[in-house]
Parts: C-alpha cells; structure tokens; sequence
C-alpha cells in the first residue's frame, strides 16, 4: 500500500470520529442555548456549562485531537458528580442525568485510538468502554432496586367493630363487594402460597366494541356483581349481561339501545345495582331486579331471571333522569357509575360533561322508588325548599355541582353518603352561589327517604382545580363500635369522619396556600389537610424533572420555571401556565380504596403526576374554535384529552390543561419516576405499612415505542383492588395491562398475569361450586390510553 493510499485510508478511517465529534457539538450546543435560557429563569446552571464543554469536547474530537476525549471525560466524572449531589442515589433521577452521557462516554472511548496522538489502542479502548458500559449497567440495575421498600409489621387481626354490617363472601352484591364498600372478602381458598398456580378458568366476551378499535373512548370498566348462581354485569353502552358464575356462559342479554350521539367521550359503565322486592314470590316477575344508570341518562330496571325490563319501574321498565333539567343536548348528561339502593330507594347522580359551559345541565341528586320507579325527592342544592321536580317551565339550577361517582350507603341510619363533584366551570369560581360554595367537592349525607342534607364536610373551598372527589366512601366500624366512613381524595388526603355527624375522627388542620392568579378575591386563605394520612409527595422541585436524557430534562426545567407554582392548590393564571400537583388525576379517584376490617388496613392505590394547566382567554379560545360539546362525535373541542380544550363558555376563560404533563415531541411525563404507586396504612394510626411503586415500564417509553422493560417505574393507574381474608390483594388498574395478586403483609407481588386490554376496572371475588373465583374487566381507558377490549376473565386455582 502506497503513501497516499495509506493517507486516503487513515482519512476515511477518522470518519467514525468526525461523526461523533459534530453530534456532541451539536448536543452541546443545544444544552448551551437551552441552558442559558434556564439560567436566565433563575435555574440550574449545570446545562450551560455542560454545554460549553461538551460543544468544545466535540469540535476537538472531530479535529483528531485527544484532548477532546479528556475533556468529554472530565465532563462526565463533573456530570456525575453533580446527578449524586442532586438527587443522591434516587434511581430513576439518575436515568436522565447519567444514562445518555455514559452511552456517549462509551462512544468518545471507542474513538479514541483514532486521535492523533492516541492514548492507548484498540485494547485499552475496549476496556475503557467495558467501564462505561459497566456505569450504564450499574445505573439499570439501581432502577431496577428502586422497588425495595420499608415493611413495617401488619397489625394484628383484632380490628374490634361492632361487626353488623357483613363483609362480602361467596357474593358480590353492590359495586363496593356490600353497601359499606369495603371491598373485602372473608374467602380464603386462594392464599398467598397457592395463589402462584392461579389459572384462567374461563373468559366471557360483551361482544360490544366500537367500530374502530383505535377509539379508546369506548372502553369498559365494568365492576360485575355476583348473586346466587349468576354474575350481572353492564357492558361499555349499557348492553345488560347475565353470566354463569362458575363457567361464564351468557343466560341473557338486554340491549336499551343507547344512541352512539349520546356516547360522551368518556364513555363508560362501571357497574349495576341489584335489589331483591321482598314480594314473597321469588318467582315473580321482577322479584329480584338489576338496575343501572345509562348513558343516554336513564334508571332502567330489568328482572335478574329474564332479563325483561320491569313493566311496572317508569315507562316500561325505566325512567329518564333529564326530565326538570331544562336543554340537554346528546352525551352533557349520562349516568356511567351504578346508583345506590336505600331504604326502598334508588339514589343516583349522573356525569355531566365537563368545562364545556356554566349553563350546564344540573347536577341534582334523584331518588326513585325501587319499585315503581316514581320520583321520591330530588336534592337541588340551590332549591333547597322543593323536594319534587320544578313546576311547568321551571327547572333545575343549572351548573350546580354534580356526583359523577359511587355513593355509599347506611340502611340502618338511613343515610346515603355523596362524594360530590364541583361547579360546571371547573377552573372558574366567580358567581358560584352559596349553596354551590357549600356543598362542592364535599361528602354529603342526605337523608333517604326525604333528600334533607343532614351533615356535610368539605375537602376543598372554592375548587378550580377539578379536585371533585372522585373516591366511593367506605363504612367500617371502629373500635368501640364507633360507626365511620372513610374518605379518599385527589388531594391524596384520606379523612375519618363520624358516619352519624360529619364529625371528624382523625384529625386535620386549616392551612395557608397560595394566593392570586385571575381571581384573587375569590381564593381562600386557607384549605383543609388531613393530619391522619396523605397520599400526597412533597410539592415539586426543578430537580424533580425528567426525561430519558438531559435535554428532556432540561425542556421540562424550562417549562417548570416558566410557570406559575407555589405548591398545592397554585391559582390558576392565564398570563402564563401553571403547575397543578397533584394533577385532577391525582390521589385517590373512582377506583377508590379497600379496606381490611378485621386487620384495620386500607390499601389505596393512588397517583402521582401534575398537571401543566392554562387558562386561555374567550377571544383566544374563540379564535381556535372551542364551542361547547356533547358526545366526542360531534360538536369542536381543543383536543382530544379531557380539559384539553374545553371552552367554559360563560366564563372568561378556557382551559388548556396538559393532563399527565407530558413533552409534545417524546410524549414522555416531565416528572420523574414514580407516577402511581399502592400503598398499605394502618387505620388505627394512619402510618403507611409498605408503600411501594404500582406499574411497570414494559409499555411505556418515548414516541409511544413501549419499552417492554419489567421495571417498577409507577405507572399511572385506575381501578381500585379486592382484599381477602387470607392476606391478599388483587388489582389491574395499570397502564401495563397486567392483574396482580399483591402480598397485603410486604406489598409484594406474588403473581401476575398478562391481559388483553386495559384493565381499568376494580376486580371482585366470589364462590362458585365450592371454587373461588377472581373476575376482572379488560375494557381499556381512555385517559390511561389503554388498549380496547370486551374480555370479562375469571380466574381460579386447578380444578380437584
């Protein structure tokens, strides 16, 4: 080989070098201009000088000189020096701050015998990058340790109550497991040493998705009931199914014919009620009858044996719910959770669509006889003298806070216990009435068979954060027969309250917060907190961004020290954005909690991600065409996510609320790992016994490409779980489609199967021919962005 082709050989091999060395140039630069912007804002200046170097580290390398790989070493070793100074030996904050510039330390080695005046050859190169490839490993298997946890001691099972109110055993008869909706099981044949030999027993189809299973809006989350042999579920557009309990074959099916106009986006039917008449005759038609609310806002009963509709329950077996609510256009007014059954009554709310206007439909609470379906009250909270429905053109106050949820109930006090919701413009509060600035995001206790409000208690004063509470209550007894509820948050605050008053049994405290933003004059000074137990994480730092590399973090540090927060409860601005944390996906929501009343354990399943929120202004809005909207297929909206575009017409601002705080490019959350967790407290003290991360990463990762890896990263998470008597808890929920039996003493998991679909639905547990069984929905989420499915899957220990 001739000189110059030795020259021309040489040159084409530094190629490898220059490439690296204008990709870290330019990966400098970015963290320069993007780091100065920080700096200016007051925050870390790591990113700028990080940025320097590495931009020069860069141009040396393509140069052929080898101080570029010295100074891209230094930087690291700086790097990692300052990640530990950070974030200490956080795991996942690790990831962004060391993982990318480690991959790119191993690349600067293996260049290195390409310089000038190489340090070492091929050899030492190798080994170098045998070290860097070692720091990545390392830095893997500490996120891989980031679920070990502190265990404190389970209680002992001596939980005294008065013990009148049964737990749920062989049956499942109301959504909670009983009225008290503890969500607990005395079955024990499946414990924590079999439970690893679970198997699928059977699955059952619905046979009801939508036309284009890319449309996640029309999932499922369907919690079943079990009575006698038979298993009553409601499908996602309110299909009525009967099922064999112990083979999951259908014996009917009743179709109400729900309009697809009346569909909201988020569609969905998470359970039905059962009541038995008391006729005598159990044979009778209508004896024993399911009820459930519809989405097209009717109470409809249908007989347990046939499946027929009631002739004698309203107008042929149901009874519309918008009669008194004045103008309600298709899907603003649907009933998607189950209503309660109280002293011959059927209590319900109903969902109506959120920040679309402050005229909106009323968000008054219904009672009709179980029997005849007549109205028996109506609980119009800005009405309080009229307890029927209005006269001629009259209606329901309009815009008042509605219950979207579950309710509980005491058939002995007469009391139905209601977790309302807030006003109809979420994020706007002035010219809210009294009554409204009472009763909003409060537990309310009406009287059953009058309507009367008895007691109330307010988690929230003046919400515009859309902190309604979305979490059923749980009645228990506690020791010394004390009758209590127990109530979970968005806030993550969980309250214990006298279930005969309202009095607080726990305590809490009256705490300053945040003032201004567009309302200033409307913003309390101070805002309730539970000192009894909370979910809620610190309030967030700039440390606390993430990404799955530096210049992820550092967008989303920008994009924190832009806004406006000041902690929980941040007013909302509309001059720039600001932070909500925790996010109105926040805490405890529909899923609600679980509780064991014989150990005295709550496990509640709850999360862990801000909002990135904005109020924008009616001219702005008008201008992007935000008007008002029904169902999802018609009528314009800002966005597809809820409160992504929601005009509150009425109001002088919009609201564009980054649900989850997500980058617009990667799609990936802003804040770091973990996004959802479980955890298990003790009801005596309030101390959390294990408290760990809920959800893996095998279907999470950047530009929506799931990364498949088992790591306890905490997804986010709704359903709630079922406790058993033998010390296990059962629960989907997850974005990563897996169903879990989890250890109630360490919180770990001892098996875990793999679904169709989301399971965004809260498990039950029953017995079937001397079998237990564990039964869950697979219907997808639409805000958990979840696959679709129809599949109803019981699982069983191996047949004897």
């Amino acid at each position: 080989m001739d000189a110059t082709t030795n020259a021309r050989h040489r040159g084409w091999a530094r190629w490898p070098a220059i490439v690296l060395g204008i990709l870290l140039a330019l990966v400098g630069l970015a963290l320069f201009a993007g780091g100065a912007w920080l700096a200016a804002l007051g925050g870390s200046i790591y990113y700028l000088l990080a940025g320097l170097a590495v931009a020069a580290s860069g141009i040396l390398i393509a140069r052929g000189r080898i101080a570029g790989v010295a100074l891209y070493v230094l930087v690291f070793l700086a790097t990692v020096a300052w990640a530990l100074w950070e974030t200490g030996l956080d795991s996942w904050a690790l990831v962004p701050r060391i993982v990318g510039p480690a991959v790119l330390l191993l690349l600067v080695v293996l260049v290195a015998p390409l310089m000038h005046r190489r340090p070492f050859g091929w050899l030492g190169a190798g080994g170098l990058a045998a070290v860097a490839l070692a720091l990545v490993a390392g830095a893997f298997f500490l996120v891989a340790q980031s679920g070990e946890r502190t265990v404190r001691a389970l209680p002992a099972a001596d939980f005294a109550g008065r013990g009148e109110f049964p737990a749920a055993g062989g049956e499942w008869t109301a959504y909670g497991g009983t009225a008290e909706a503890q969500r607990y099981s005395t079955l024990a044949q499946i414990t924590p040493e079999n439970v690893d030999r679970l198997e699928r027993a059977w699955v059952a189809h619905t046979r009801d998705l939508p036309a284009d299973m890319n449309d996640n809006s029309y999932g499922a989350e369907t919690t079943p009931l079990k009575v006698g042999d038979r298993l009553f579920l409601c499908s996602a557009t309110n299909i009525l199914i009967a099922l064999d309990a112990a083979t999951g074959q259908e014996v009917w099916r009743h179709d109400p014919g729900v309009s697809e106009d009346w569909i909201p986006y988020t569609a969905a039917c998470r359970g039905v009620a059962y009541h038995e008449t008391g006729s005598g005759d159990p044979e009778a038609p209508c004896a024993s009858r399911v009820i459930q609310g519809t989405l097209d806002a009717r109470i409809m009963a249908v007989d347990a044996r046939t499946g027929r509709p009631c002739a004698g329950f309203g107008d042929g077996g149901s009874v519309d719910i918008t009669q008194g609510m004045g103008p309600v256009v298709p899907g603003m007014v649907s009933i998607t959770s189950p209503p309660v059954v109280v002293r011959g009554n059927i209590v319900t709310g109903h969902q109506v669509l959120d920040g679309q206007k402050l005229d909106a439909p009323s968000g008054v609470i219904q009672a009709f006889d179980v029997e005849t379906g007549e109205l028996a009250w109506a609980w119009d909270m800005n009405a309080p003298e009229r307890t029927g429905r209005p006269e001629g053109d009259g209606m329901y106050s309009r815009g008042t806070p509605n219950m979207w949820t579950m309710a509980s109930a005491d058939e002995e006090l007469g009391l139905v216990y209601l977790p309302m919701g807030n006003s109809a413009g979420d994020y706007y509060s002035t010219g809210r009435s009294e009554a409204e600035n009472r009763y909003a995001t409060a537990l309310v206790a009406l009287d059953a068979e009058t309507g009367r409000p008895r007691w109330h208690f307010q988690t929230v004063y003046k919400d515009v954060w859309d902190y309604d509470l979305g979490s059923q209550p749980t009645l228990i007894d506690l020791p010394g027969g004390v009758p209590a509820v127990v109530l979970a948050s968005k806030q993550g605050d969980i309250y214990v309250l006298d279930r005969r008053t309202g009095e607080l049994l726990t305590e809490a405290e009256e705490r300053p917060v945040p003032q201004g933003g567009v309302e200033p004059a409307e913003r309390t000074a101070t805002q309730p907190f539970s000192l009894f137990h909370t979910l809620a994480r610190p309030r967030l730092e700039e440390r606390d961004m993430w990404g799955m590399s530096p210049l992820d973090q550092l967008a989303c540090r920008i994009q924190f020290r832009r806004a406006a927060y000041d902690g929980i409860y941040t007013p909302p601005t509309a001059s720039r954005r600001w932070v909500q944390y925790p996010g109105y996906n926040g805490g405890s929501d529909w899923g609600g909690i679980a509780i064991d009343p014989v150990r005295g354990v709550i496990v509640a399943n709850y999360n862990d991600m801000p909002n990135y929120n904005r109020l924008v202004p009616r001219d702005e809005a008008h201008a992007k065409g935000w008007t008002p909207r029904g169902s999802a297929r018609g009528g314009a909206m800002g966005g597809g996510a809820e409160g992504a575009g929601d005009p509150q017409m009425g109001a002088p601002y919009a609201i564009d609320v980054n649900a989850g705080w997500r980058l617009p490019f990667t799609g990936l959350l802003c804040k770091e790992p973990p996004y959802g967790g479980i955890r298990a407290i003790d009801l005596r003290t309030g101390e959390t016994i294990w408290d760990r991360p809920f959800g893996t990463a095998r279907r999470n990762g950047p530009f929506g490409i799931p990364s498949m890896l088992p790591l306890d990263i905490g997804t986010p998470n709704n359903g709630g779980s079922v406790v058993t008597a033998s010390g296990l808890v059962f629960i989907a929920a997850t974005t990563d489609n897996l169903f879990r039996a989890i250890d109630l003493r360490t919180g770990e998991t001892l098996w875990q199967d793999v679904l169709p679909a989301g399971g965004q639905a809260t498990p039950i547990t029953y017995a079937a021919n001397g079998r237990q069984y564990v039964v869950v929905m697979a219907g997808g989420h639409h805000f958990m962005e979840t696959p679709v499915g129809d599949e109803l899957i019981a699982y069983a220990l191996p047949a004897e």
